[in-house]
């Protein structure tokens, strides 16, 4: 086989693996060819309430004056309704794992839900200071839910969806979608617990990964998107980055060759 040969096998080879295949680029695909495959639900359990969370606390009653005392007012210059109004005005989770709320004092709510505080709250307010006629109603929410996204994504950092539930492909699409570099095929999912860490690792280029336990976030999870194997070797993200980097290269080693053979 003639060098010119040789050249274009080299060149080829190197082509073919340093191109991202389209199919490592499509999200939820059916990988067993079946049209009607049937995803199971995952049962996903209620988020517990862990240290620094912060809880936005409402009472109301049938008469608004009643319960005034009960509710924190907003800190001077923050707007209400914005990130910095949540911050200032929600109530933190201390490292005892309490709250403390106007008149009712320290609450301790680590490790429940959100919707057991309330409960909680609510029982103590009608046990101690209202009647039933009184009309008290609460509401407990957590303050945006939070998630942390770094690696392959258009915007890394902390983000705040105003919504109860999220699904990482809504988190992934917040932070300007994977990178063509991105490996969809491993996305580590690192989450919280009271106990400790556990690390999720998912496929997004597989349908099945609705049925992860990691589909469905939860607070304070934390995304990690590596780079492929492509981005490493540096010779670009399509076929035609690919060949140009290539040609580059072949056409340095050529002159090298050539310049030290004379």
């Amino acid at each position: 086989m003639n060098q010119p040969k040789i050249y274009l096998l080299f060149l080829f080879s190197l082509l073919l693996t340093s191109c991202i295949p389209n199919k490592d680029l499509i999200y939820l695909q059916n990988k067993n060819n079946s049209s009607n495959q049937v995803v199971e639900p995952v049962n996903q359990k209620p988020y517990r309430l862990q240290t620094n969370d912060i809880l936005i606390v409402n009472i109301r009653a049938i008469d608004p004056k009643l319960v005034e005392i009960f509710n924190s007012n907003l800190s001077p210059g923050v707007t209400a309704g914005g990130e910095s109004s949540n911050y200032f005005n929600g109530y933190s989770i201390d490292d005892h794992g309490n709250i403390k709320l106007p008149i009712l004092g320290e609450l301790n709510v680590l490790g429940f839900t959100v919707e057991e505080v309330r409960i909680k709250i609510e029982k103590m307010l009608q046990d101690q200071y209202f009647k039933t006629e009184a009309g008290i109603f609460v509401t407990v929410k957590l303050s945006g839910f939070r998630y942390t996204i770094n690696g392959e994504v258009g915007s890394t950092g902390t983000k705040i969806l105003y919504q109860d539930k999220v699904n990482i492909m809504e988190a992934i699409a917040n932070s300007g979608d994977i990178e063509i570099t991105g490996d969809r095929k491993d996305v580590k999912v690192i989450r919280r617990f009271p106990q400790g860490s556990e690390t999720f690792s998912i496929d997004l280029t597989d349908s099945n990964a609705t049925s992860s336990p990691c589909f469905y976030l939860q607070p304070n999870d934390y995304i990690y998107v590596k780079p492929l194997k492509q981005k490493t070797w540096g010779t670009g993200r399509t076929g035609i980055e690919s060949l140009t980097t290539i040609i580059t290269l072949l056409s340095l080693a050529t002159t090298t060759y050539l310049l030290l053979k004379n």
